[in-house]
């Protein structure tokens, strides 16, 4: 599943709420931004069998300063010791990560490192870098909805900026930024610009997303 905003594009409402999780993504075969993923992901886990909360994070800006609260939602599923599972943060962890302070821990897409503070919030490092900051408070889906009206609507928001559409692949990842195509390809990257009438095919070939000639329309710009 792709991590995406286009609905943002589209002006059609997310709202958090579990049958519209499903619906989107499971029916009509949708991506989405974090709290969409990581909060369908939690419905799979629990329907499997596994112990899972909602975590609320809040990202690390370019500059080192915080976002807003509930900024991001990632996932604790506890085996028989806790682990760090998130599938809505882009270009982060390939697989689940102990929590388990102040270990370096090899991912596909890195190193990466928790590390705990004194206020009892822990950090997530990427190659050294803080990515995101996050509490071990389990929440409920709803307690998400400031962050994400936020995310769609607020002209602050990256998200409401340009259009996102990123996914993993088996030798890298492809991602369309607003009309830019960019593939990874074991570890080679290309880009180039996509012409607008391209959009539609790339949409559904590359990410498995069928849009309306209208809707590919408005995307396009």
């Amino acid at each position: 599943m792709p991590f995406e905003n286009l609905d943002i594009h589209l002006g059609t409402p997310i709202v958090l709420d579990e049958d519209a999780l499903l619906a989107k993504i499971v029916g009509r075969h949708r991506g989405g931004f974090c709290y969409e993923l990581n909060g369908t992901f939690a419905l799979l886990l629990a329907d499997l069998g596994f112990s899972v909360a909602l975590l609320e994070a809040r990202v690390y800006g370019a500059d080192g300063e915080m976002t807003i609260p509930f900024d991001h939602l990632c996932l604790r599923v506890d085996l028989d010791e806790p682990w760090l599972a998130d599938v809505g943060f882009g270009a982060s962890f390939d697989e689940p990560l102990r929590l388990s302070p102040y270990v370096d821990q090899i991912d596909p897409a890195g190193r990466f490192r928790v590390e705990s503070r004194a206020d009892g919030w822990l950090d997530l490092l990427k190659d050294g870098v803080p990515q995101y900051r996050f509490s071990l408070e389990p929440r409920a889906l709803a307690d998400f909805t400031p962050g994400c009206e936020y995310n769609q609507y607020s002209p602050d928001s990256h998200f409401t900026q340009n259009t996102l559409c990123t996914l993993r692949t088996e030798s890298g990842r492809v991602t369309v930024h607003s009309r830019t195509m960019v593939e990874t390809i074991d570890g080679e990257r290309s880009e180039h610009e996509l012409e607008p009438d391209q959009l539609h095919a790339v949409f559904r070939d590359r990410f498995g997303i069928t849009l309306t000639p209208a809707e590919a329309a408005r995307l396009a710009g």
